[in-house]
């Protein structure tokens, strides 16, 4: 039996204003995804609101109890910062749901 063939991960550009106004957007788009692994590009995010970070981290335990390959990658310093101050260590707190 052989194994299946590996997906490569497709890479997704978060909004500049990662927020109340792109949250359901943001959220449809990754539902769309669902089952693949998936890359989310943070370098140009400006701004990081509660309801933008909340369908982020849902994100992450959506595919890590899909058992799918996700990260967060090169988050910029905004992302860091508005992150932080919302409670979350931006990239860690996404680090645990990558696999390998």
């Amino acid at each position: 039996m052989s194994a299946a063939p590996s997906m490569t991960a497709e890479t997704v550009c978060l909004p500049a204003l990662l927020d109340l106004s792109s949250a359901a957007s943001l959220a449809r788009d990754l539902v769309a995804r669902r089952g693949a692994p998936l890359r989310l590009d943070a370098s140009g995010v400006e701004r990081v609101g509660g309801l933008g970070l909340q369908v982020l981290l849902s994100a992450r335990l959506t595919w890590r109890s899909d058992g799918v390959d996700f990260a967060l990658i090169d988050p910029s310093e905004a992302f860091r910062t508005d992150c932080a101050a919302l409670g979350v260590s931006a990239p860690d707190d996404f680090r645990e749901a990558l696999h390998g």
